[in-house]
């Protein structure tokens, strides 16, 4: 089966603890994607995101700097790995995203999540100073 690797860089407006908060903590996830989260920063452990949508194992974690995840894709013998490494940039943090061997049929459609909906949530919740 055909892979892709997708690998994009994002800017937001808080400071990489706040990010990696939102991409670890369970509640931070429910609050961001409006359904039911199951996540844990220890390694060798199994997450669900979006009601089970998204399901995989934590690899490793390096507080406030870098996630790495394996995610499922059905009967795929080649690991799909998930990398997001935090820097701190000047305007908050500039998030590192690479995910491998996505299913070539799947890409688009993950490409436009990454964007759409992962990202895009993390942004309004770590950007929302409730002034709005």
């Amino acid at each position: 089966m055909a892979t892709k690797d997708f690998k994009k860089y994002y800017i937001l407006a808080a400071p990489p603890e706040e990010v990696y908060m939102a991409i670890t903590n369970p509640k931070s996830i429910e609050l961001w994607t409006d359904e039911e989260a199951i996540m844990s920063t220890e390694p060798n452990t199994e997450f669900s995101m979006w009601d089970g949508s998204i399901t995989g194992m934590n690899l490793e974690f390096e507080e406030n700097r870098k996630i790495v995840q394996e995610w499922y894709f059905g009967e795929q013998e080649e690991k799909s790995i998930v990398t997001i490494k935090l820097h701190p940039h000047k305007k908050g943090t500039s998030v590192e995203l690479r995910h491998t061997n996505i299913p070539e049929e799947e890409y688009e459609d993950f490409a436009g999540g990454w964007d759409h909906s992962y990202f895009a949530g993390i942004k309004e919740f770590v950007e929302d100073d409730g002034l709005d």
